[in-house]
């Protein structure tokens, strides 16, 4: 029986050398894949780095093995990547927003303005960096949800990391009454400060009276703790003010409204 002019065991023959060729194509690019990848943690190199280039080489590889599929059931490969390459600037036309994220992935992994691991605001969004891919970025946000952001979404905007440094400040404001004595408002604070072992004892402590408002005089204060520890140092200082300032018989106001009746 002839099929296509060739025999039928000839088919099958091709057919079987296609699924060997396919199984032991993916075998050693695994193989070869986590080759790579122990070189590069053995190297050392930032995990942004070695994800995105693990995704672009398991690219190239599959490429590689579907052209060899192609060549073993006769398809002229030269010919089909001639044909590929005139065909790229239409596809390049029709791609263009995954092309930019693609060169918008270069550059994050290039110029590094975070890494694997850092709280950032980038994006329209905010929250730790899982994953630098191809053509978008994976983030984390603190009530674990996963977000995926356009790569040229990160770099066409701000990007603040929240991480970048090892030491954060930590600004408060804290009313008082009017009738509040000033320097006794500060002794109290900064007993509260000085007491906490997160507040690093070795930056400066700022409180100062910022604003006489409607119904309070306002004190901006302003220490600093290691990043890791901020929100727990924000939530401390808040809490231990207040109990702090009312153990003094010092009160914080409260918006009120007075009312006059005139008959």
């Amino acid at each position: 029986m002839l099929i296509g002019g060739m025999s039928l065991a000839a088919v099958l023959l091709m057919i079987l050398r296609g699924i060997i060729i396919y199984v032991v194509g993916r075998i050693i690019i695994n193989l070869v894949l986590n080759q790579v990848t122990k070189l590069l943690k053995k190297k050392s190199i930032d995990s942004m780095l070695e994800g995105f280039a693990l995704s672009i080489l398991k690219f190239v590889l599959m490429f590689v093995l579907i052209m060899a599929i192609l060549q073993n059931f006769g398809v002229e490969t030269t010919s089909l990547i001639a044909v590929l390459g005139a065909a790229s600037l239409a596809i390049g036309l029709a791609l263009q927003s995954n092309l930019s994220n693609f060169a918008s992935g270069v550059m994050l992994v290039t110029l590094k303005p975070f890494k694997v691991g850092d709280y950032v605001e980038a994006g329209g969004t905010a929250g730790t960096i899982v994953e630098i891919g191809t053509f978008h970025s994976t983030l984390k946000t603190p009530d674990n949800r996963k977000i995926l952001v356009p790569n040229n979404g990160i770099t066409s905007g701000s990007i603040i990391n929240y991480s970048a440094y090892s030491e954060r400040r930590v600004d408060l404001v804290v009313g008082v009454s009017y009738d509040s004595d000033i320097d006794h408002v500060k002794k109290v604070i900064k007993e509260v400060i000085d007491n906490h072992e997160l507040v690093l004892a070795d930056k400066p402590v700022l409180i100062r009276l910022s604003a006489m408002a409607s119904s309070s005089l306002d004190f901006n204060v302003r220490v600093w703790t290691y990043t890791e520890n901020y929100w727990t140092v924000f939530y401390d200082l808040n809490e231990l003010i207040k109990k702090k300032l009312d153990a003094e018989g010092i009160s914080i106001p409260y918006p009120h409204v007075t009312v006059e009746m005139k008959k």
